[in-house]
Formats: C-alpha cells, sequence, structure tokens
C-alpha cells in the first residue's frame, strides 16, 4: 500500500516535471520566434530603405539625362533659328537690292522713253520744216494779181504737196487706198451708203478723207461712201 502510493507520487512528480520541462521549451521557443520575427521585421525595414535609396539614385540618374537632353535640344533649336535668321536677312537684304535695282530701272526706262519721244518729235517736225518754209512762200505769193504770178503760186503748191509726200515716204507713212477698194472696219469709216447697180457689193465709190498708216498701225482712218 506505501509503495504504491510512493510510486504513484514519483509518477505525479515526474508528470510535473515534464510539464516543467515543455513549457520551459515552449517559452524558449516563442522567445526565438519572437526574435526571429524581430530580425525580420528589421531587416524588412532595411530592404526598403535600400530600395528606396536604389531607386532614388536611379530617378536622380534619370532626371539628369532629361536635363541634358534638354539642353542639347535647345542648343540645336538656337542653332537652327540663328540660321533661318541669317537665311531670312540674306533674302530679305536680295530683295532690297532687287527692288533698288528695279526701280532705278524704271526710272531709267521712263527717261530713255521721254528721250526717244523727244527726238521723235524733233526728227518729224524738222522733216516739214522745209514744207512750212515753202508754205510761207506761197502765201506771199497769193497777193500776186498777174496770172504768172498765180501760175507760180500753182506751182509752189504743187511743191508743197510734192514736199509733204516725200516727208511720208521718208518716216514710212502711206496712204490708205479708198475709191474702187472693198470696204474694211480696220482701215476705212464709212459714213454714208448707196444703193447703185453700177458697183459691186461693199465697194468704196467715193472718199471724203484720206487715211494713213504706218507700218500695221493706223494714224487715220479713211472717210468713204460705200455702195451696196
Amino acid at each position: 500500500m506505501d509503495i504504491k502510493k510512493e510510486t504513484t507520487g514519483k509518477m505525479e512528480q515526474g508528470e510535473g516535471n515534464t510539464d516543467l520541462n515543455l513549457e520551459k521549451e515552449s517559452g524558449e521557443i516563442r522567445s526565438e520566434t519572437e526574435v526571429s520575427e524581430s530580425s525580420c521585421d528589421a531587416g524588412n525595414n532595411s530592404c526598403n530603405e535600400a530600395d528606396d535609396a536604389a531607386n532614388n539614385v536611379v530617378d536622380e540618374a534619370a532626371n539628369g539625362a532629361n536635363e541634358a537632353k534638354t539642353e542639347d535640344e535647345i542648343a540645336e533649336l538656337r542653332k537652327a533659328i540663328e540660321t533661318i535668321t541669317a537665311e531670312r536677312d540674306r533674302y530679305f537684304e536680295a530683295l532690297q537690292r532687287t527692288a533698288a535695282e528695279f526701280d532705278n530701272y524704271r526710272k531709267r526706262t521712263a527717261r530713255e522713253k521721254e528721250a526717244i519721244y523727244i527726238d521723235a518729235l524733233s526728227d518729224t517736225f524738222k522733216a516739214f520744216l522745209p514744207v512750212i518754209d515753202s508754205v510761207e512762200r506761197a502765201v506771199l505769193a497769193c497777193s500776186a494779181e498777174t496770172e504768172a504770178d498765180a501760175r507760180s503760186l500753182r506751182e509752189g503748191i504743187e511743191l508743197i504737196y510734192r514736199q509733204i509726200k516725200d516727208v511720208m515716204k521718208n518716216l514710212g507713212v502711206e496712204e490708205i487706198k479708198g475709191v474702187g477698194e472693198q470696204f474694211d472696219p480696220e482701215l476705212h469709216n464709212a459714213v454714208m451708203h448707196i444703193e447703185d447697180e453700177a458697183y459691186g457689193q461693199n465697194v468704196i465709190v467715193e472718199e471724203f478723207q484720206k487715211g494713213y498708216r504706218h507700218k500695221d498701225r493706223v494714224i487715220r482712218h479713211s472717210m468713204v461712201k460705200v455702195a451696196n
């Protein structure tokens, strides 16, 4: 009976020691776990800080590269602007020179045209001077009373007419043919119309005023009467 109690007591004491050992081991495991977790947390924080630092370095490098690229682009744009500005100035100077040359050409041409006109007028008037002299002599002869003087007046007028013809020929001016010619509105000015079977259609039958032309240019149209 005593032996049984002693054995039972030893068993209970052994179980108690086992429980204590288990609790002690559990506590140690929990402590180690907490320490490990704390170490992991600390490691994670360190890792995060390292990642942030690396990202900051990358961002700074990227920003530096972008700034360098922007500066290069700005430099290229400035160079392009300078080139375009130089070309613009060159073209503007060329335009100014051209405008000045054209203005000088216009003034020179105007002076030359005026000089040509004056020369032509002078030459034409000079060609008629002998005619004027003859007219003046014919006017003086109009006071003649004798038949000989009248004949002299007629001869003077005929001379004037021949001189006028010569001047016209030298200037290249010719009469426009009238009577017997077909009516041409480019050359003739019809002021009268008649119906006459003796004439063909649109035939000039009478000339009231002679017309003249210089080469292909009409100086004055003939004033005529046209039949049919």
